[in-house]
């Protein structure tokens, strides 16, 4: 652990030179036990504001965010900490949707100080293509997701909110067997998030608004 917190340490001093609006952590492992993880963001909370930067953490796959239930256990120990959430990684880790696992989504989304928008799916961290009807499911799913974090942001005073478009490369991208031809191009899937959840976000906001 000592490890993970002085790369945290060096990793923000360095951030430090570019006055950063904020920076998400991926942080902990998914082996440590809730004591241990309790620990290190306790301690990477402190490390933060000693450098005077919000910092939010990634809810991710191999960390100690890893699933729904063991992030709320260390929430309800650190009830301050802000959270990062990627979805798409507890989708490919429960196997399904989080639409079965509400309560716990309207409990992290008062955390919320992040959005990572990637679509996951039940066999995957990353849909070939959002856009593609047969995952227009999952699309629903996480944007019901993210209007959930929207409304406790507002309920919570927030100005505004961020999200960043994250389907990525480094094995999250379908390639064709053989030829590891991309199945898609990255910036066109990037490009079609950004404007969707921009139009998604606005209709949010007329919705609520009409209430």
């Amino acid at each position: 652990m000592g490890e993970h917190l002085a790369d945290v340490e060096r990793q923000l001093r360095l951030g430090q030179m570019l006055s950063p609006r904020a920076v998400s952590i991926i942080g902990g492992c998914d082996a440590w036990t809730l004591e241990q993880s309790v620990r290190f963001f306790g301690e990477a909370g402190e490390i933060a504001e000693r450098a005077g930067i919000t910092c939010s953490f990634e809810t991710h796959r191999s960390r100690s965010l890893f699933n729904p239930w063991a992030t709320l256990a260390i929430l309800q120990r650190l009830p301050e900490t802000r959270l990062t959430c990627d979805f798409s990684h507890w989708v490919v880790v429960l196997e399904r949707q989080l639409d079965e696992e509400w309560d716990a989504v309207l409990e992290v989304a008062r955390h919320a100080q992040h959005i990572h928008a990637r679509i996951g799916y039940d066999q995957g961290p990353q849909v070939p293509h959002p856009a593609a009807p047969e995952y227009a499911a999952a699309l629903a799913s996480h944007q019901r997701c993210w209007e959930a974090i929207w409304a406790s942001q507002q309920d919570r005073g927030y100005p505004g909110t961020t999200m960043t478009p994250e389907f990525g490369p480094d094995g999250y991208l379908h390639t064709l067997p053989f030829t590891h031809q991309p199945v898609a191009d990255l910036w066109e899937i990037n490009s079609w998030m950004g404007k969707t959840e921009k139009s998604h976000f606005r209709d949010f906001q007329i919705r609520v608004g009409n209430r």
